[in-house]
């Protein structure tokens, strides 16, 4: 907080929630009365995400359920903390339509989160088998590639007008096992058009496979830095 920037804490890799959600509704609940208690007295800069990425067998209905609990928890310690609450299908922007949220609360922001296309921003991602096949796919930046983008924001655009709902995109980032200059036109235009459709960003992530930081050299990624805070001329 001393150095002026907002942070959100929100609730990451619980993978139990996700395989087995009857299971863990009581102890998800209960991680947020205790959580939201013991940060009831910090600044209004402090952020709560519900849960990050809701998938597999947290279904978006099901999860609509869990969050306006979530919700109601929350609000009997910090009735005036912002909360933010994400779509299902690992916060994709197809799963909006799918998100109901309390009508009454209005006091929250929701996220999704952006990788397209899949097969650039994943290529060679350890994590996902098959994609080591998508190593040297580029994007260049064209305006085919780039109105897959605005029809994508569009969406979100949309469904926040309509719900009038404030969307913040959460993460988006390209792995670094694509070329560089690819990741820094795609980073650059996705954070340019999130601008343009009024929508607040954070990149995924500091110092590790998508990183716009160098742990081993103590630099930035220049051309990463450069696209998502372009230096004013």
């Amino acid at each position: 907080f001393k150095n002026d920037l907002n942070v959100i804490i929100n609730i990451h890799h619980y993978e139990e929630l996700m395989e087995t959600p009857d299971l863990h509704y009581d102890r998800f609940l209960a991680l947020w009365e205790q959580i939201a208690f013991h940060y009831r007295t910090y600044p209004e800069s402090l952020y709560f995400e519900l849960l990050n990425e809701p998938h597999g067998a947290l279904k978006p209905l099901i999860w609509n359920d869990y969050a306006a609990e979530a919700i109601q928890i929350i609000r009997k310690s910090n009735p005036n903390r912002t909360i933010i609450a994400g779509s299902g299908n690992w916060n994709s922007i197809e799963a909006l339509e799918s998100l109901m949220l309390p009508e009454e609360e209005r006091n929250l922001i929701v996220t999704v989160h952006y990788y397209a296309p899949f097969q650039f921003t994943h290529q060679g991602a350890e994590w996902v088998p098959g994609t080591e096949k998508f190593l040297g796919t580029r994007w260049e930046g064209n305006e085919r590639e780039k109105k897959a983008i605005d029809s994508d924001f569009d969406v979100a655009f949309r469904w926040s007008q309509k719900y009038a709902r404030p969307i913040f995109l959460g993460e988006f980032g390209a792995y670094s096992k694509a070329d560089l200059e690819s990741r820094q036109r795609w980073t650059e235009y996705v954070a340019r058009s999130a601008e343009r459709y009024g929508f607040s960003w954070a990149y995924w992530e500091f110092c590790a496979g998508f990183g716009l930081y160098n742990r081993q050299t103590q630099r930035w990624v220049e051309p990463l830095l450069q696209a998502l805070i372009p230096e004013q001329k």
